[in-house]
């Protein structure tokens, strides 16, 4: 009788273990992350499917609370809008280890898809990022330069947010260009539940 009933609980928690599975899994499949801007909030869905490594990072940043406070820093209309990096008075913020590139995961730099800033760098990503305002093309792997910029996510609410940053005023500040006179603030970054 006893053998009976562990086998019974053995039976149930593995079935409502693997029941409860998909669901957990359904709920990371997919994770959304809201941008709280000086203009409006967006949010993104990222995908760890395709792009892993540059998603882990991502939500690292964002529980780490960096981007809290950083503006977008190179708005290029017809371009892309760039921040993660720097601070309203222009301070780069300190980043950790950058991670290799994601950029042949078949996902395209089209417009209102987020993907990860680097130097000529492949491998140099670090929490930089940039939303495209329109299709680039040139920026998909392999581009010009032979790697591509990994994109992983799309924007899925806030893309008229994205068009007041990208319409936003530009100039010169100390030896950065395309920086908003104005500056646009990401106010918080929350993973959403």
């Amino acid at each position: 009788m006893m053998n009976r009933r562990m086998a019974s609980w053995a039976l149930f928690t593995a079935t409502a273990g693997a029941l409860a599975l998909p669901l957990h899994a359904a709920e990371q499949a997919t994770p959304k992350v809201q941008l709280k801007t000086s203009l409006g909030t967006i949010v993104v869905q990222l995908d760890p499917a395709k792009a892993p490594k540059t998603v882990e990072n991502f939500l690292q940043y964002v529980k780490d609370k960096h981007y809290d406070g950083t503006i977008f820093h190179r708005v290029i209309n017809g371009f892309m809008i760039q921040g993660g990096g720097f601070t309203p008075d222009m301070a780069q913020k300190p980043t950790r280890a950058p991670i290799p590139l994601e950029a042949k995961n078949g996902l395209k730099n089209d417009e209102y898809t987020i993907a990860m800033a680097r130097t000529g760098n492949p491998d140099s990503a670090t929490a930089q990022f940039f939303i495209n305002v329109k299709n680039n093309d040139g920026l998909n792997a392999p581009s010009p330069d032979g790697h591509g910029y990994a994109v992983f996510g799309k924007v899925v609410q806030g893309q008229d947010v994205v068009d007041k940053i990208k319409a936003v005023a530009t100039g010169n500040r100390g030896p950065y260009q395309n920086v908003p006179t104005t500056p646009v603030i990401i106010e918080s970054a929350t993973l959403l539940p």
